[in-house]
């Protein structure tokens, strides 16, 4: 009988094996808070031209999920935080969300929805418990309305989680938090049960972003004169022992052969002294190429993660700052789908965005022939509607003259309000040119043409209203 269950275990290992290299590969994350948005057909033949086969959403966004159909890509979708109180207190509302955002794109010649993730990060330690009580319940109700579509078996529920589900001194002591020990059983057992993946977001850079004392070389893939030497394995970048302490702390809880699934990593290119192009291609690019020759950890040798999302594909210049001015800076491309260095996914160079609707090549810059004293309360507005960021101490704009900050203001209002004559005034301040004024590696852009409908999803949200009787009623409003 000892053999028996020996032999099964080994068996069971070695299927974990067989999936994990056949069937993992890098994805992107694609979100869509962005003043300037690609249409969601033209980000769709961007990722086809760069051979991304794995797509991961913040929403179900209708548009994108369109654009999607046919095209075999993988996609996982998503229910916001603020969604999973409604989907786990009532089943119908379960089903209508799956009926919705799911059943009906997956017909033939459809979306390939592989995934559903039930929140992102529920359990940062950031929203205080706020979500955690909602995740099983909604996860109970989303596997019934699955089963009920005849979807059960080939979209998978997961729960992206952050890295602060979990914490240890060293990696072969990983655990989860004390308060989330409980309801993470649940879920990995739900999960396991399931045949779903455990999916984490890592980030490196934020470690070194928090920390002044954490030793830069550390996180990339390098090579480090500061390795973690636990027992007798040696780490030499923090990506690996994130990792390993996650595989510790599910180890601890009776699943340390489950999948893992990376839902976002990456590393911004501007906002930031460590936030650069070339930070973020040695980054990427070592963690591409570890992935895609199949490189394990020291708990998981030779089995990298099944699959990777890289955050992000796109710049998101109307994403809160609040993390950093980095957070408008992920994207592998910029918002009109333009490489931003050279990186290799495994399919050869990044190839750009075709077709991109620009509007006309002008910008609005600061008139030389004015007084300009008194312009800071123009500015001041300029930069709470469009995105300044770059202009800050470590972005790629820092150290321009004074001219050259109102008119990088100026023009960053200017083409968010699509090129209005009227968003150039600024009482007389500001002048339209046809002369390019980018200066070295601060770029002044040129906005694109009106694809608002795709990201308008994301100001979306159900609301459940009570009529007289037992008849709930679901409204959308923007």
């Amino acid at each position: 009988m000892l053999t028996t269950t020996f032999l099964g275990t080994i068996t069971s290992f070695l299927l974990c094996i067989v999936v994990v290299v056949v069937e993992g590969g890098v994805g992107v994350n694609w979100g869509t808070i962005s003043h300037h948005r690609l249409s969601p057909t033209t980000v769709v033949n961007l990722l086809k031209a760069n051979k991304i086969n794995k797509v991961k959403m913040f929403d179900a966004d209708p548009n994108v999920l369109r654009a999607l159909m046919g095209t075999g890509i993988e996609v996982m979708v998503g229910i916001p935080n603020d969604m999973l109180g409604v989907v786990s207190s009532s089943p119908a509302v379960s089903d209508l969300w799956v009926s919705q955002n799911v059943s009906r794109y997956m017909v033939k010649g459809g979306a390939n929805i592989k995934y559903v993730a039930v929140g992102n990060e529920p359990f940062l330690s950031g929203y205080s418990g706020q979500f955690q009580s909602y995740v099983v319940p909604a996860l109970t109700n989303l596997q019934q309305s699955l089963a009920k579509a005849n979807l059960a078996g080939a979209v998978k529920l997961v729960v992206p989680c952050n890295a602060d589900a979990y914490e240890a001194s060293l990696p072969s002591q990983g655990a989860f938090r004390p308060e989330l020990t409980q309801i993470i059983t649940q879920i990995v057992t739900f999960l396991n049960s399931n045949g779903s993946p455990f999916v984490v977001n890592i980030y490196p850079f934020l470690s070194l972003y928090g920390n002044s004392d954490f030793p830069q070389d550390y996180a990339f893939f390098e090579g480090t004169t500061h390795a973690v030497t636990d027992g007798p394995n040696v780490y030499y970048n923090a990506f690996d022992g994130n990792y390993d302490t996650l595989v510790a702390a599910l180890t601890r809880l009776g699943f340390g052969q489950m999948p893992i699934v990376i839902g976002e990593v990456g590393w911004p290119t501007d906002g930031s002294i460590s936030a650069n192009i070339s930070a973020a291609r040695a980054f990427n690019q070592g963690l591409v190429s570890r992935v895609v020759n199949n490189k394990g950890t020291p708990l998981r040798p030779g089995i990298p993660p099944m699959d990777v999302y890289l955050f992000s594909l796109l710049d998101e210049g109307a994403k809160s700052t609040l993390p950093g001015n980095f957070e408008r800076h992920w994207g592998i491309f910029t918002f009109d789908g333009q490489s931003k260095y050279k990186l290799d996914i495994g399919n050869g160079p990044l190839k750009n965005a075709k077709d991109v609707d620009y509007l006309p090549a002008r910008w609005c810059v600061a008139d030389p022939s004015k007084d300009l004293s008194g312009v800071q309360n123009h500015i001041k507005v300029a930069c709470s509607v469009a995105d300044c960021t770059t202009l800050n101490y470590g972005g790629s704009c820092y150290g321009m003259g004074e001219k050259e900050n109102i008119s990088y203001a100026f023009n960053s209002y200017y083409q968010v309000q699509k090129q209005n004559s009227q968003s150039c005034e600024f009482d007389g301040l500001g002048m339209v040119t046809f002369l390019n004024p980018s200066i070295g590696n601060c770029k002044f852009l040129v906005g694109i043409g009106d694809n608002t409908s795709s990201g308008f999803y994301l100001h979306l949200r159900w609301i459940m209203v009570f009529f007289s009787g037992l008849v709930w009623h679901w409204i959308l409003y923007i």
